[in-house]
């Protein structure tokens, strides 16, 4: 139940369309910013499926990620930071002692936050059972692939240039 309340505020209306791209805060460095769009396809019972425009600000130990409906309204909000992370969407804040818990709360996989900045930076890292195609980085796409344990799950990554 959980699960679907937090699938559907954040996938509710999303869609492939980009959204206005925000100014980050004036001390973030511009290689601790990405935007873009993302989809994320998760092989669970039943199966989850994600699709947005997002706004990546920070680093692994700290940072945010926005998610935007086709229209450029914020659909909902992830922040964390050491020992904590928080979803919100509307009104509504969940917090979770970690980025691993929130995304295996939300998806039903936990993600490799600190791999997907590495990742970004097109910095080839190893998380067991994940798979990171950077071969099309320069075009501003990633592929990355959890294939063990289950469930499967697909992220794929088109940066905005």
């Amino acid at each position: 139940m959980l699960r679907s309340a937090l699938s559907l505020g954040l996938v509710m209306g999303l869609g492939a369309c980009a959204a206005p791209r925000r100014a980050p805060p004036a001390d973030t460095p511009p290689e601790a910013a990405w935007y873009g769009r993302l989809a994320l396809k998760v092989d669970s019972l039943p199966p989850q499926s994600f699709n947005a425009s997002f706004e990546l600000l920070g680093h692994a130990e700290a940072g945010s990620l926005r998610l935007f409906t086709p229209l450029g309204g914020t659909a909902g909000e992830v922040r964390w930071q050491a020992g904590r992370a928080e979803l919100q969407t509307g009104q509504d804040t969940r917090r979770y002692p970690s980025m691993d818990e929130l995304t295996l709360a939300l998806t039903g996989a936990a993600l490799p936050l600190p791999a997907l900045f590495h990742w970004l930076r097109g910095e080839q890292v190893t998380v067991p059972g994940w798979q990171a195609d950077l071969s099309q980085l320069p075009d501003g796409r990633l592929l990355a692939q959890r294939l063990d344990p289950a469930p499967v799950v697909d992220l794929r990554v088109l940066l905005d240039r």
